[in-house]
């Protein structure tokens, strides 16, 4: 995965977590909609290992 794409996917984790929800979507869906088929699935490979980014919660705290 590119560099910045790994950047705008923290970032955006990071303004979830302030509830900034609209600003987040603002970063990370260019980045996603421009990525090619490996990226994406890189994408979607980080998303998924990195879910607790997002939301704030442990594995532990996870239904």
């Amino acid at each position: 995965m590119r560099p910045s794409t790994l950047r705008a996917l923290k970032r955006a984790a990071e303004l979830t977590r302030q509830n900034r929800l609209t600003e987040a979507v603002l970063i990370a869906e260019p980045v996603i909609l421009a990525a090619d088929s490996y990226e994406g699935d890189e994408i979607l490979r980080w998303l998924a290992d990195h879910f607790t980014d997002f939301t704030g919660q442990t594995a532990k705290e996870t239904p």
